[in-house]
């Protein structure tokens, strides 16, 4: 069985998951607001909000569209599709 024929159970709000809604539309998926660190010479930190989903929930094109999770809206900024199946939307307040 391939990894996409997975990607719905891995996207359950009995798990991980969570309802959102992306330019009005009704989706799931795990949001994620990350922190990385870097030692490069000094460092380098960054933190960013995140929300991954099934590619086929995303609408084409994504970048600047309204994502709402919880309370808070958000502006997706990139989409970055993994190829099997999954989009990670980076986003901003």
């Amino acid at each position: 069985m391939a990894f996409i024929d997975d990607v719905p159970a891995f996207f359950s709000t009995a798990e991980f998951a969570v309802d959102a809604t992306l330019a009005g539309v009704a989706v799931v998926g795990i949001f994620d607001n990350y922190y990385e660190f870097e030692d490069m010479g000094g460092g380098v930190s960054a933190v960013g909000p995140a929300f991954t989903l099934p590619s086929s929930s995303v609408p084409s094109p994504v970048t600047g569209l309204a994502l709402i999770v919880g309370s808070t809206t958000y502006k997706v900024i990139e989409p970055m599709p993994d190829g099997m199946g999954i989009t990670k939307l980076r986003l901003r307040t």
